[in-house]
């Protein structure tokens, strides 16, 4: 069979696959969407945009660089699924539960001193005030999240990923309605009696998000335990059966935090890079800030659709070594990182086409809105590489090789994008003017270029040199 029949045949349950992902990771962002139009409906939107952007991006930079060992289990549990040996994956699941447990009391103890070092920052005081109240409140949804991440792996690797859309679907209507509630305030008159929820503001937006947080972790842990008792997975018997197995569970702790701990350090680069860009931009004023934030918002939740195709790039590229098959492998691969390059190029003509209608959708700032098309037509030219980058990282943490895509975004953002983004926005640039949030930008996309061209080689030779299962 040639190479462009195998990418064919493999098109249908790579999407089979990663379509729910693609809502699961869209509905994820929604969440955040929802809190920045709810935030920026305050009396004060630029100042309540930019403080939500600020805790946000400081709490995302640690809290998916902490966890994002857990997309280690990706590997293991995808590629003992494609062999076969499920109660392996079982066992797999568990050490990542145990994991996810002491992870969120970390990142719980770093959320909590964090303040310390975050009030260092030259941010407007009031910006800062309310982005350390957020940081407070998403806090308590730690470990509802970490939970989330772990259950979500062995549900996308034995080819669930139903539930996993469901889940996100529906906590964004908890979030949505929990953002009403609490960021605005509302009384109702019952029986004779009133009932009063004060108006939380910016912080009230943080308590919704974790809240839906638990609701997410305890959806997808309520599918896992019926999938189980549906396929007889076994479970519930490898929960609670104390055996050997117990003495090795350090070993497998060991095993997923070397495989995972690249993961985890490619996501805090990835995220910090922005959460730098964030603090520069915060020197320059509200505005500029809120306007980041918008087109932040959009690049992400255009981002998410090639984050959920690489995940099912990963699981496939997992299962068909796992079987033994070097050539589903190589399809799966290649299959995906198309996909994620096409979508990307389609939403590049729609932040080329719309950018101030759909900044005119966050806000009624005309002067947020002006600070956000220029930031939402650069992301539009690295709308492609970003795609590329995302489903060549997937496919290489199938394959077990999670190495390249840390390398890959030290050099991109910290060696080319950050130096460049300083230069342009901050000093003299190419024509002798400074260019502010649009120069950094600019760093960002020559950055993203860099890692699209690396990470499409590294797996270009990681086929050529042969595809096995990871020890």
């Amino acid at each position: 069979m040639s190479f462009f029949e195998e990418g064919r045949r493999e098109i249908r349950p790579m999407l089979r696959l990663a379509l729910p992902l693609v809502m699961a990771e869209v509905g994820w962002m929604a969440m955040g969407v929802v809190d920045t139009i709810m935030v920026g409906h305050l009396q004060r939107p630029a100042v309540s945009i930019a403080s939500a952007a600020l805790g946000q991006v400081l709490y995302n930079t640690l809290a998916f660089g902490v966890g994002g060992v857990l997309f280690g289990l990706d590997t293991y549990i995808s590629q003992a699924h494609g062999a076969g040996e499920v109660e392996d994956a079982n066992k797999w699941l568990r050490a990542g539960v145990m994991l996810a447990c002491l992870l969120s009391c970390l990142l719980m103890a770093m959320i909590w001193v964090g303040p310390l070092a975050l009030e260092r920052l030259p941010v407007d005081r009031d910006v800062m005030r309310q982005a350390v109240s957020f940081l407070e409140a998403l806090n308590w949804g730690s470990l509802p999240l970490f939970l989330y991440l772990a259950l979500r792996r062995y549900l996308q690797a034995f080819n669930h990923t139903r539930p996993i859309a469901a889940a996100v679907v529906s906590a964004n209507l908890v979030n949505a309605g929990l953002d009403w509630l609490l960021i605005f305030g509302h009384r109702w008159t019952i029986a004779g009696h009133e009932i009063a929820v004060r108006a939380y503001g910016v912080a009230g937006s943080a308590a919704a998000t974790s809240l839906a947080r638990l609701y997410l972790a305890a959806f997808v842990g309520g599918a896992l335990w019926w999938l189980d008792r549906r396929h007889g997975y076994g479970l519930a018997r490898a929960g609670v059966r104390i055996d050997a197995e117990w003495a090795k569970v350090s070993i497998r702790l060991k095993r997923l935090v070397a495989l995972g701990g690249p993961v985890g350090g490619q996501i805090f680069v990835e995220i910090s890079i922005f959460a730098a860009v964030t603090a520069l931009i915060g020197t320059l004023g509200p505005v500029p800030l809120a306007g980041h934030e918008i087109a932040l918002n959009c690049v992400s939740t255009t981002f998410m659709v090639p984050f959920a195709i690489s995940a099912a790039a990963g699981v496939r590229v997992g299962q068909a070594i796992g079987r033994g098959s070097q050539a589903e492998a190589r399809a799966a691969g290649w299959t995906g990182i198309a996909l994620g390059a096409g979508f990307m190029l389609c939403m590049s003509a729609v932040l080329v086409a719309i950018p101030a209608r759909i900044a005119s959708g966050f806000t009624h700032g005309p002067d947020v809105i002006r600070a956000a098309v220029p930031l939402m037509l650069v992301g539009a030219a690295f709308q492609f590489f970003d795609g590329v980058q995302v489903t060549a990282t997937g496919a290489l943490r199938g394959a077990g090789n999670t190495h390249a895509g840390l390398f890959a975004h030290l050099v991109g953002y910290w060696v080319v994008g950050l130096p460049i983004g300083a230069w342009l926005g901050l000093g003299r640039g190419f024509s002798g003017h400074t260019l502010g949030a649009t120069g950094l930008w600019i760093g960002l996309c020559a950055g993203l270029m860099f890692e699209g061209v690396a990470l499409t080689t590294a797996w270009a030779r990681t086929v050529r040199r042969g595809l096995g299962r990871t020890s």
